[in-house]
């Protein structure tokens, strides 16, 4: 996968808003310097493919100044997905720059206007920041708004102190910090597509392309908690047998091939309800054509490029719905994240690094080796 092409592909989905990303720490740099206040970090310092020279972990970066409306949460866990590497990858992006989209950690403190009973709970958060300009006459309240992203303009959850809106936060109690870092933006993104995007209902069958990743194991766990059956693909045999022990009905392996003669296969002939892709162009015809009459496909990324050829013969005659999909509201964050504390849904970890070794953790994404999600360890 050519590096350029993801990197420009992230900047296309997130609708050109990560294009433009800044991180704006020279003021609170100078601010937590001047009070002498400073924390362990792993910073990204240059723009580049090598996460293993270009992340460096320190111990005196400056603490973030909590503003109106926003809480400080001391970091217990953070966890990482691949936008933490297109970001690092980034030339638009201003170095030196802590990502991190997913953490968990406890209330510190909070800023003016935030009541102060969240200080001291277990919170997890919403990395979605919505981005609402003026309301003109051609607004309307049931369009989706454009969403910029924590830890990308802003500073992220890789260090041991992050800083976010308190609006975006949830109280997750007693759970584990672990599981909790690694829940949160791969379930929100995959409640929207599969729950409130697609509407699966139990008696369907969903195709889940590219097992191993957050959002696809975050996929799988919610379609098998709805009764659904399953299929999954990937290029690694034993990324399929781990997916059977989770419980995946059915598994085919990805060696290039138009897997979807296969899928109707395992149907009966009929394809699928569901598909949820992230791959993007390499898939995007196989998905197509494994759809039943009225199936949908969603997608919310496409890391192997965004511009396929699709079939709209297929689209219009079999009537298909082709549904895009960006992280979610607050209020899917609520529905998610109460079958997290229910222990319905629970979020498979890959491996967990201590914060010294965050190169290493950055470094596994990279490789494609995990499944599930890799998590660093401030505590």
């Amino acid at each position: 996968m050519d590096s350029k092409m993801s990197r420009r592909t992230m900047l296309q989905t997130t609708g050109g808003a990560l294009a433009m990303a800044v991180a704006p720490v020279a003021s609170t740099i100078a601010s937590s310097a001047a009070a002498g206040r400073l924390m362990k970090a792993a910073v990204v310092t240059r723009a580049g493919d090598d996460f293993s020279t270009s992340i460096r972990v320190v111990e005196d970066w400056p603490e973030p100044h909590v503003g109106d409306g926003q809480a400080r949460v001391r970091t217990e866990a953070s966890a990482l997905n691949h936008v933490d590497l297109w970001l690092g990858q980034s030339e638009a992006m201003d170095f030196p720059h802590i990502t991190g989209s997913d953490g968990c950690g406890t209330v510190e403190a909070v800023g003016e206007g935030v009541d102060t009973s969240w200080i001291g709970r277990r919170v997890i958060f919403n990395a979605a920041l919505p981005s609402v300009g003026p309301v003109g006459p051609d607004w309307r309240p049931e369009h989706p708004p454009e969403i910029d992203l924590i830890g990308s303009k802003t500073a992220g959850s890789m260090a041991e102190k992050f800083v976010v809106p308190a609006a975006n936060l949830l109280d997750v109690g007693d759970a584990d910090p672990i599981m909790a870092a690694a829940f949160s933006l791969t379930f929100l993104t995959a409640w929207r597509m599969i729950s409130s995007r697609a509407r699966l209902r139990p008696d369907q069958t969903v195709l889940l392309t590219g097992i191993g990743g957050g959002v696809a194991l975050a996929a799988l766990k919610i379609v098998l908690y709805t009764g659904s059956a399953v299929i999954v693909t990937s290029r690694h045999q034993w990324k399929l047998d781990r997916a059977r022990e989770l419980g995946a009905t059915h598994t085919i392996l990805d060696e290039g091939q138009d897997w979807s003669e296969t899928v109707r296969t395992l149907t009966g002939g009929r394809g699928v309800d569901l598909c949820v892709d992230s791959v993007g162009k390499v898939l995007h015809g196989r998905c197509i054509r494994s759809l039943a009459q009225g199936g949908s496909l969603t997608i919310c990324g496409s890391t192997t490029g965004s511009d396929p050829e699709t079939l709209l013969g297929d689209i219009f005659w079999k009537q298909l719905n082709v549904l895009g999909s960006s992280m979610g509201s607050m209020d899917e964050f609520r529905e998610v994240t109460a079958l997290f504390r229910a222990g319905r849904l629970e979020p498979v970890i890959d491996r967990v690094f201590p914060f010294a070794d965050a190169p290493e953790a950055y470094a596994r994404l990279q490789a494609g080796d995990q499944f599930g999600k890799v998590v660093i360890r401030w505590g």
